[in-house]
Order: structure tokens, then C-alpha cells, then sequence
């Protein structure tokens, strides 16, 4: 009965994986998607959305079933509370993604403002984050996490950055006015999906050590 509820955890936990590399894919393609003014790429975005909730829905479904099977406790329940915290992280990702993509349609027809500023850089910034989260989640590493407060700091710095530098554009032309709103929210979402990585990586150190703490 123990090796059998240890297997099927096991497998709940791979079905998490399988969802952080989806909203993962979401999140890189739509900066490539923003990036190349791809309208193929963002529709795949947008039709990755059902897949995500399906997927939210069936692990949340597994995760309650194995408690009220099994009802774990100590190392397990945190297991198990650990997978229903990431879900939710992981589909908020997924549809900061959605979101980002769904902003080439609105700018297909113009030129990016330099290089679309910083945002290419942030959010591989963000991806490795969230890797890293994932990483440390699979193997129960927290050393892959322990830098994530000093590099959502960077993160925020960055935000900040691209703020100033997009109100310089807005200020010297008011075509830009559009653009630049759009690239001020879209490190408005990438900021906040560095945060749900910062989330995650809290909930991971508690799954594995017993222990609460706070990224900030």
C-alpha cells in the first residue's frame, strides 16, 4: 500500500511537471510570438489555454483523491499541498502568457520601440526562474532556489527600467503612446510571473524541509 501511494505521488508530481513545461512554453513562445509579430505563434497560445485548465482541473482532482485514499501526513501531505499551491501558480504563468501574445495582434502593424526595450531580456530572466523552480522541485534541490529573493530583486529593477525608458518614448511622441503602454504592462506580467516563481520556490522549501519562509 506505501510503495503503491508513494508511486502514484510520484506521478502526481510528473503531471505538475508537464504543466510547468507547458505554461513555460506559453510564456517564451509569447515574446517570440510578440517579438517576430508571429500571428500563427500566438495562436497557439491562445489554444494552449483550455489544455492548461484541463490540466489544472484533472491534477487538483488526483491530488484530492490521493488525500482522502490515503490521508498522508508529515513529508507527503506537503507533497501533495505542494502540487495544489503549483498548479495555481503554474496556470496564472500560463495565462500571463496568453495575455503577453494577445498583444501582437494589437501592434502587428508597427514597428517595436527599440528593440522592444528590455523585455526579451527579462523574460529569459523570468524562465530561468521558473526552470530553476521546476528543477528544484523534481529533484527536491532547494540549493537551486536560494538565490530567487536577489534575482526578483533584478527583476523588479528591470520592470523599473523598462518603465522610465518607455515614458521617454511616450514623452518625445505621442505614436508611441500605444506601444509603450503595451510594453509597460507586459513587464507588469512578467514581473508577476518572476513572483509566482518566487511562490512556488517558498512552497518547495516547506515540501521539502518542514520550514516557512518568505521570498521577497
Amino acid at each position: 500500500m506505501v510503495e503503491k501511494f508513494h508511486k502514484e505521488i510520484d506521478l502526481l508530481k510528473d503531471d505538475v511537471l508537464k504543466m510547468g513545461k507547458l505554461a513555460m512554453s506559453m510564456l517564451e513562445k509569447s515574446i517570440a510570438a510578440l517579438k517576430n509579430k508571429d500571428v500563427e505563434m500566438v495562436e497557439w497560445v491562445n489554444n494552449q489555454k483550455d489544455k492548461l485548465a484541463d490540466m489544472d482541473e484533472k491534477t487538483e482532482e488526483k491530488a484530492l483523491k490521493l488525500i482522502a485514499l490515503y490521508q498522508p501526513m508529515a513529508k507527503d501531505m506537503r507533497t501533495i499541498a505542494c502540487c495544489l499551491k503549483m498548479i495555481t501558480y503554474l496556470t496564472r504563468i500560463g495565462r500571463y502568457g496568453k495575455d503577453i501574445a494577445n498583444v501582437t495582434l494589437e501592434i502587428k502593424s508597427k514597428k517595436h520601440l527599440a528593440k522592444m526595450v528590455s523585455i526579451p531580456f527579462m523574460s529569459n530572466q523570468v524562465l530561468e526562474m521558473i526552470q530553476d523552480t521546476l528543477i528544484a522541485y523534481k529533484k527536491e534541490d532547494i540549493s537551486l532556489i536560494s538565490n530567487l529573493s536577489e534575482r526578483d530583486d533584478d527583476i523588479d529593477s528591470l520592470r523599473y527600467s523598462i518603465f522610465r525608458e518607455c515614458l521617454t518614448y511616450m514623452m518625445e511622441d505621442t505614436k508611441n503612446i500605444t506601444r509603450g503602454a503595451h510594453y509597460l504592462m507586459i513587464a507588469r506580467y512578467l514581473e508577476r510571473c518572476g513572483d509566482h516563481a518566487c511562490k512556488m520556490a517558498e512552497k518547495i522549501h516547506y515540501m521539502v524541509t518542514g520550514e516557512r519562509i518568505e521570498i521577497k
